[in-house]
C-alpha cells in the first residue's frame, strides 16, 4: 500500500468524535479511516494533563503502527493537553480540536456567547490562550459539561437525568442573552436537538466537525497525502469498551464500517 492510500487515523475518549468522524468521511469519501473509542478511560475531561497526555500517546502509538498517514485528535480535552506534544515527537501530520470561539465571538451581535465544554478543556493554557485573543469585547459564559460525557458514552442521550443536566447547565446562560453556543467537546454535537429544546432556535449553534474536516483535506493536499484508490475502502472502528453503543451512534452513515472490541 503506498502512503497516500494509508488510512486516517482518529482518536477520541469514547464515541463522541465519531460526530468528527462523519464529517470527514462525507468530505473525503475516498479515504480510509481507522477510528480509536478510548471508552474505557473516558471522561478525559476530569483526569490531570498528565494522564491525558499519557492515554494520547497511547493512541497516537497504536494507530501508527496500524499505519495512519495522519491523525485527528478528535477531542477537544486531548486537543488542548496533548496536541503539542504529539506534533513535536512524531512524524506525521496531526489535526487537532479546539472550540470554535473565533467565530462565535466574531459573529456575536450581542457581545456574549456560552461556551459548553469540559473541565479538562476550560482550565487548559490552549483554551485560555485562544479565548484571550478573539474575546477582548466579549462576555464568554463558561460551563463544565459534567456528567453529560458519562451519560452519552452508556447509551442514555435522550435521558431524564441528561435533560435535567443540561438544562441546569443552559439556562443560566439565556440570563446573559448570549446569542451563540460553542460546543466544547465532540460528544456534545449528539446532544443538539435537546440543546435547542433549551436554548431556542435564536441561539446559534457551533460545533468544529465541518472545519476540521475541511482541515484535514488540505492538511492532506498540502503533503500529498490525498487517497488516489478506492479499492477495498472499508472503515474500521475500534472500542475498549461495549460495540453496541458505538454501532448505535454510527447506524446512519451509509458506507461499508466495521466495528470491533479490542482492548487497549
Amino acid at each position: 500500500m503506498t502512503k497516500n492510500n494509508q488510512p486516517i487515523g482518529l482518536f477520541d475518549s469514547g464515541i463522541g468524535g465519531t460526530s468528527i468522524w462523519k464529517e470527514v468521511i462525507k468530505l473525503l469519501p475516498n479515504e480510509k479511516t481507522i477510528y480509536l473509542a478510548d471508552s474505557k478511560n473516558a471522561p478525559y475531561g476530569e483526569k490531570s494533563s498528565q494522564e491525558i497526555l499519557t492515554l494520547a500517546i497511547k493512541n497516537t502509538e497504536f494507530l501508527i503502527s496500524e499505519g495512519c498517514k495522519l491523525i485527528i485528535v478528535a477531542c477537544n480535552t486531548a486537543t488542548t493537553n496533548a496536541i503539542d506534544y504529539l506534533r513535536e515527537n512524531y512524524p506525521i501530520p496531526f489535526i487537532g480540536i479546539e472550540p470554535a470561539i473565533k467565530p462565535a465571538a466574531l459573529f456575536s451581535k450581542t457581545g456574549a456567547i456560552g461556551i459548553l465544554a469540559t473541565k479538562g478543556t476550560l482550565s487548559s493554557k490552549l483554551f485560555a490562550k485562544t479565548a484571550k485573543e478573539y474575546t477582548k469585547n466579549i462576555t464568554i459564559i463558561e460551563q463544565d459539561g459534567e456528567g453529560l460525557v458519562t451519560l452519552i458514552e452508556n447509551g442514555k442521550t435522550n435521558s431524564a437525568e441528561l435533560n435535567t443536566l443540561l438544562t441546569k447547565y443552559l439556562k443560566p446562560m439565556l440570563q446573559f442573552n448570549i446569542d451563540h453556543l460553542v460546543l466544547g467537546c465532540t460528544h456534545y454535537p449528539y446532544l443538539i436537538s435537546q440543546i435547542t429544546k433549551i436554548i431556542g432556535e435564536n441561539v446559534i449553534i457551533i460545533d468544529s466537525g465541518e472545519a476540521v474536516a475541511k482541515q484535514t483535506k488540505s492538511v492532506l493536499e498540502k503533503n500529498k497525502l490525498l487517497a488516489n484508490s478506492t479499492t477495498n475502502l472499508v472503515h474500521q472502528l475500534y472500542t475498549n469498551s461495549e460495540p453496541k453503543i458505538l454501532e448505535q451512534i454510527i447506524k446512519d452513515v451509509s458506507i461499508n464500517f466495521r466495528v470491533e472490541k479490542l482492548d487497549f
